[in-house]
């Protein structure tokens, strides 16, 4: 299981009101905020922004390059320092490798309690995302820190990529596959964990998943028949399978049978460990759903379930699923599974999703 923190302190998920991409802004609540920010200018040279909901802002840099941008923090997940470190830098430069990208270098957001932890517990926190860092061959360059009442941890995450290879999630075309790289489960997993109910074995296939960096995102770019990707976090698989479908202007089917999911994760879901976030997720976008009438009572939560560094989601040309497949093997991910397909949308109002058993 996760080490605790020094003797005397409170465990770190106990500090917060929700942990990692659980503590997400509802879907609805977002759009609602954001919705008076598109009519700021856009120059030429920004590729992708906050039109179509993306991973990251991407800015053409020359002919050869454009910069991508990103930022992603949150309060913690797990009570070991270290871990809560790995999971939350993993989780940020995904984003890098969800437009196709390749990390160049991060800068860190930390906003502790310093009158409830230790410095050593903080210094811990950022040695565990120094340490991903690390593996993803870039160095933290910089940062800003600030005295919270909530831990809280991050990095804003840089990389480049050759212009004509960005991926957007508004790509995909009517005929595609759909393929998810990890399993599903990890909110499931921290809401177990939150209640001291998950076990040891538990715990470590959630670190595991949590600490994977998506490094297969830069070769699935250069593959000719990817045409969208993306990655699954806070909003579940649902949700974000719904803003590839509202970007390219059609619809997804997901067959739930071929949903991967963590060991344990559908028996911890029986026993009714689900977050809040996975609620507010469904009321936010359950009206875009259509559910097969035989799917289990624990698909909804499992779909709307927030990822906290999740796997790429891509669609693809059916012709392109044998590279895509290999790519995804060469980087270490064997349980990346074919789960769905992307059709024309039937009619306007018609559910952008539908789920079949």
């Amino acid at each position: 299981m996760s080490s605790p923190v020094a003797d005397g302190e409170p465990r770190l998920t106990s500090l917060s009101h929700g942990g990692g991409c659980g503590c997400k802004i509802a879907p609805g609540v977002l759009s609602e905020i954001l919705k008076g920010t598109a009519a700021l200018p856009i120059p030429p040279e920004l590729m992708v922004g906050i039109e179509t909901a993306d991973d990251a802002a991407v800015y053409r840099l020359n002919n050869e390059q454009a910069l991508i941008a990103t930022t992603d923090f949150f309060m913690p997940i797990v009570d070991d320092p270290y871990d809560f470190g790995r999971i939350a830098a993993t989780n940020a430069i995904s984003d890098v490798y969800a437009m196709g990208g390749r990390p160049i270098m991060a800068l860190a957001l930390v906003g502790m309690p310093i009158n409830v932890l230790s410095t050593a517990t903080i210094g811990r926190i950022l040695e565990g995302g120094a340490s991903v860092c690390r593996a993803a061959g870039i160095p933290i360059a910089g940062g800003h820190t600030i005295d919270s009442v909530e831990p809280i941890y991050g990095l804003v995450a840089l990389g480049l990529v050759h212009p004509g290879r960005v991926k957007r999630n508004a790509d995909a075309r009517a005929g595609d596959l759909l393929v998810l790289g990890k399993p599903l489960g990890v909110g499931v997993m921290s809401a177990a964990l939150k209640k001291q109910a998950l076990s040891a074995e538990g715990y470590a296939r959630m670190m595991a998943s949590t600490t994977q960096l998506n490094t297969p995102g830069p070769d699935l770019a250069a593959l000719e028949g990817v045409h969208a990707l993306t990655d699954v976090t806070g909003f579940g698989l649902a949700g974000h399978a719904l803003e590839l479908a509202r970007g390219s202007g059609l619809a997804v089917e997901i067959d739930w049978a071929q949903v991967p999911l963590l060991p344990g994760v559908s028996e911890l879901a029986e026993q009714g460990f689900v977050t809040g976030a996975s609620g507010r997720n469904w009321a936010a976008y359950g009206h875009e759903v259509e559910l097969a009438a035989g799917l289990p009572a624990k698909a909804q939560a499992l779909l709307s379930d927030p990822q906290t560094s999740g796997g790429l989601l891509l669609s693809c040309a059916p012709e392109a699923l044998g590279e895509v497949m290999a790519v995804f093997a060469q980087h270490g991910f064997q349980q990346a599974a074919l789960v769905g397909r992307v059709t024309p949308a039937d009619h306007a109002g018609a559910p952008r999703l539908k789920i079949r058993d």
